[in-house]
């Protein structure tokens, strides 16, 4: 029986786990840490076992890459970290491919800048590729794109990072490996009588305070930023836990218990998305269904254009609609998959006709179940 403190690991459908530069490359040798990768890789492939799905934000890039460009200074300018970065992305998509195919998984390689996971458009776009590379059994290892990010769109940290993707995939569970085993109510290697926090279940001005100051005022990597990333994990009903990775299989030593903090969401991930899409958004345009079609979205499912008789207003691909019944009634609101004029074109076709009305097989949805909420 596994303890109660590894449920959330155990209990999720989704989890992301983030990877830091000082756990994945040798100080020493500027070369990947096999030994301890491939207990890693034994660990995911443990949890896909179990049915669960996994993606992997993994920092590393700029480390691989500075000593074969004799880039050995302490502090790189941003140029010279984006050259380390281009020859460091070939070695750490080696590394994990090497890695995680050696227990029959697939892997994919997604770089990210900070916009890709702020502007809407390329959110969902970012989205449907990730949630396609998941349903096709592939394990999706992102790091933020330092070969193109200027100063001013970078993230800058990992942990922050992952918590984007966390949220934008709606994950379950994020899994910060550190070189700390959680957070304390001071800096054990100053205070030794500093005491351990495992459960964080609001995030307060005393929490903020734990990690050494405002979220703001600390550089990256540290805990201050893991507690940024805590709040973005926990807003979108996603667990998080900030656990110790230098040893080895350090997902596994999660799931036996192994101290490491957990800061608990109040929600899930799939109501929050549900809030943002009846709420946050404003809806640019409408849809008219008939009554089958209406029938069809009370039980939970898609909206396809079949159903659709009339298409209101002007909208771009991943704009909010508001769906309405014959009767003009709102009854939900969803994330369209097409623009107002390949609606229009659709409305009342059936999937094998799109390729010929479009120039391209689109979706078979107007808007899938996922990116609608049923409001009357």
């Amino acid at each position: 029986m596994h303890p109660s403190s590894a449920l959330p690991l155990l209990r999720a459908r989704r989890v992301v786990v983030k990877v830091g530069s000082a756990l994945l490359v040798d100080a020493q040798e500027g070369a990947p840490n096999t030994a301890w990768l491939d207990t890693l890789a034994a660990d995911v492939a443990a949890i896909r076992a179990r049915g669960q799905e996994v993606l992997l934000v993994s920092s590393g890039a700029i480390a691989l890459g500075r000593r074969q460009l004799g880039l050995m200074s302490s502090r790189l300018k941003l140029e010279e970290k984006q050259a380390a970065a281009a020859i460091g992305q070939i070695r750490l998509a080696h590394a994990w491919k090497d890695a995680l195919e050696r227990h029959r998984l697939s892997v994919a390689q997604i770089l990210l800048t900070f916009g890709d996971t702020e502007e809407r458009r390329r959110y969902l776009n970012a989205r449907n590729t990730l949630s396609t590379l998941l349903r096709l059994g592939a394990i999706p290892v992102i790091n933020e794109n330092d070969t193109v990010a200027t100063a001013e769109i970078r993230y800058g940290d990992n942990d922050r990072l992952a918590a984007r993707v966390a949220q934008m995939i709606s994950a379950d569970c994020l899994v910060l490996l550190s070189d700390v085993d959680g957070l304390y109510s001071a800096d054990p290697g100053r205070d030794p009588a500093a005491r351990f926090i495992p459960d964080v279940h609001a995030i307060n001005l005393e929490i903020e305070r734990m990690a050494g100051g405002t979220t703001s005022a600390v550089g990256s990597g540290g805990m201050a930023t893991k507690i940024a990333a805590a709040k973005i994990a926990v807003a979108a009903g996603c667990h998080m836990a900030v656990a110790l990775g230098r040893e080895l299989h350090p997902l596994r030593r999660i799931e036996a218990g192994e101290r490491c903090t957990w800061f608990h969401p109040s929600v899930t991930p799939a109501t929050v998305r549900k809030q943002w899409i009846a709420g946050a958004l404003k809806p640019a345009g409408e849809l008219f269904v008939d009554e089958g079609a209406a029938a069809a979205l009370g039980r939970g499912k898609s909206l396809l254009p079949a159903g659709v008789t009339k298409v209101v207003g002007r909208f771009k691909r991943g704009d909010a609609l508001i769906v309405r019944a014959p009767s003009g009634k709102e009854i939900a609101r969803g994330l369209s998959a097409y623009s107002s004029i390949d609606a229009e074109r659709l409305r009342g076709r059936h999937s094998s006709e799109f390729e010929a009305l479009l120039g391209f097989q689109g979706r078979d949805e107007l808007i899938h179940r996922d990116d609608l909420v049923i409001t009357g």
